[in-house]
């Protein structure tokens, strides 16, 4: 018997394990469906890549998307100690300001939350105002330092966009290089920065390779979970909580297949109801991507970093092209002026990326497009079988509300502005199935025909409506989410360290060590 029983180990459930498992006399235990984080591709930055569709990906898709030209869009998960973090391309970007105090909920508005990202973090340039050293995830430069990224940023500055050095300190808009998990030149995923420090705790049991298939309800009471390894059955029991952190896909569909959710679809899928909860699995947000691919035949793109030279480099100095993320570059803009924040990322790569990257890279390019930040429309995430194993029915409904197309259409247009800039001009001698024009008509032709996820979703489990302010099931005892999918809208950015954070304050609450909602905030105006 455990005292708290955590469902996933990604970037919540690691924090929340390290961080509950600090009481001695609290019994943790951390089950993840996929295996330990040993593989060498999730520690060699550039690697990420060849991690998709792989034993460590869900490898999920949406169903038929209705405005994609009915288009199915590859959506990687990690299924690894780490979560997605051992397979993303690690930018630490926390979100803007006003995505936090426009959730609207107790004790989760900017203020209040900025001491969590700062706990977490050890940012090798130091403490400031919005940053902190000693932290257990370190935050780093990159480091390598491919001149098409530099060229991107100057191209933005032509452009007359500015330039911002810290997209997490007081301005988020303009263009410069992100900062990155990654510690010495590897990536530093959850699981290496929290979970692999205390592993050797005698409270904290870590489970692999068990797929949790259910979370057991007694009485209106969660009091364990119940799974499968290979042919075992395994029930996991919790004398105090069960947490689900198993992600804005996942943990919705946990909750439906356990009985939590749309009672008509659990009915016909001949679910027991344990709770009629409609809004389980709707509200689901995602940043859509628009790619624009330039091609040349400077040899400096990512292709060219497997040589003997960079692999000693990466080996004995931690630097070089085997460092890079991807994305090293990119920056923040508004499509329209009278915006109160950006609700436009652009992630500038200095390698092909087609077919959301699942096309080896051919030939030398500069890859980079608009992301999405503030989409209007909202997709759902239901079951399709009652199996446990099957995956669920995933609905994104990119661009259903008409102003979220007519936004893509500006943020593509200036996307291929920049590319016309003198910065850029040698890495620019052809596209990659362009548009037909930069007429509205075609680029929406364009954006329908080529635009896919950029693996940020969240939303469906969200506070206000499955959740309470302190992350509790409403209408079930002892049971909590920790993840992407309580956040009620989706942040301004690459959604990693916001997770962390709510996962540093959702340990808080549930050891009772959180402020009350609105001291924090009075504090840091103090």
């Amino acid at each position: 018997m455990h005292d708290y029983v955590i469902v996933g180990a990604g970037s919540a459930g690691c924090v929340l394990a390290a961080r509950l498992s600090e009481d001695p006399d609290v019994k943790v235990c951390l089950i993840e469906a996929g295996p330990a984080d040993r593989a060498d591709n999730i520690h060699v930055p550039i690697a990420f890549g060849k991690l998709f569709r792989t034993e460590l990906d869900w490898d999920y898709s949406t169903h038929e998307e209705p405005r994609l030209d009915r288009r199915r869009v590859y959506l990687p998960r990690g299924r690894v100690l780490g979560g997605t973090s051992s397979i993303n391309t690690m930018i630490y970007i926390r979100g803007n300001r006003i995505d936090f105090d426009g959730w609207g909920q107790p004790g989760w508005s900017y203020a209040d939350l900025l001491p969590y990202f700062k706990r977490s973090e050890d940012n090798e340039r130091g403490a400031s105002d919005f940053h902190a050293t000693g932290g257990p995830l370190r935050v780093s430069d990159g480091r390598a330092n491919n001149p098409m990224s530099s060229a991107f940023v100057e191209a933005a500055e032509q452009a007359g966009h500015a330039r911002n050095d810290d997209f997490n300190g007081a301005a988020q808009d303009g263009f410069g290089f992100f900062q990155l998990t990654q510690r010495d030149g590897r990536r530093d995923s959850a699981a290496t920065a929290f979970l692999h420090p205390v592993l050797d705790r005698p409270n904290l049991t870590v489970e692999t390779n068990l797929q949790v298939h259910r979370v057991l309800i007694e009485n209106g009471r969660a009091v364990g979970v119940t799974g499968r390894r290979l042919e075992e059955t395994v029930e996991v029991r919790a004398a105090r909580e069960v947490i689900l952190a198993a992600g804005a896909y996942n943990s919705p569909q946990l909750l439906q297949l356990s009985g939590v959710g749309p009672a008509q679809l659990l009915g016909a899928l001949n679910i027991p109801v344990v709770l009629d909860q409609p809004a389980v699995g709707q509200n689901l947000q995602d940043h859509a991507l628009i790619p624009l691919v330039y091609l040349h035949s400077q040899p400096v793109s990512l292709i060219a970093a497997g040589t003997p030279e960079h692999l000693e480099q990466f080996v004995t100095q931690g630097r070089g092209p085997l460092t890079a993320n991807g994305p090293e570059s990119g920056g923040f803009v508004r499509t329209d002026p009278s915006l109160p924040a950006p609700d436009v990322e652009y992630l500038a790569a200095p390698v092909m990326f087609a077919d959301s990257g699942l096309a080896p890279p051919i030939a030398h390019a500069l890859s980079y497009g608009p992301s999405m930040l503030t989409p209007r429309s909202r997709g759902s995430v239901l079951l399709a079988s009652d199996d446990p194993t099957a995956k669920p029915r995933i609905v994104h409904n990119y661009f259903a509300e008409p102003a979220d197309l007519d936004d893509a259409v500006i943020a593509t247009r200036l996307g291929m502005e920049l590319a016309e800039q003198k910065a850029v001009a040698l890495y620019n001698e052809s596209q990659y199935e362009p548009p037909a024009s930069s007429s509205d008509s075609d680029l929406r032709d364009y954006i329908r025909r080529y635009a896919h996820s950029i693996f940020h979703p969240a939303g469906t489990c969200a506070m206000g409506a499955v959740v309470d302010a302190e992350l509790r099931v409403l209408g079930v005892e002892a049971l909590r989410v920790v993840d992407a999918s309580v956040m009620p809208t989706l942040v301004r950015g690459n959604p990693n360290a916001p997770v962390i954070a709510i996962a540093e304050r959702a340990a808080d609450l549930i050891r009772g060590a959180a402020r009350p909602a609105g001291q924090v905030a009075a504090a840091v105006a103090a």
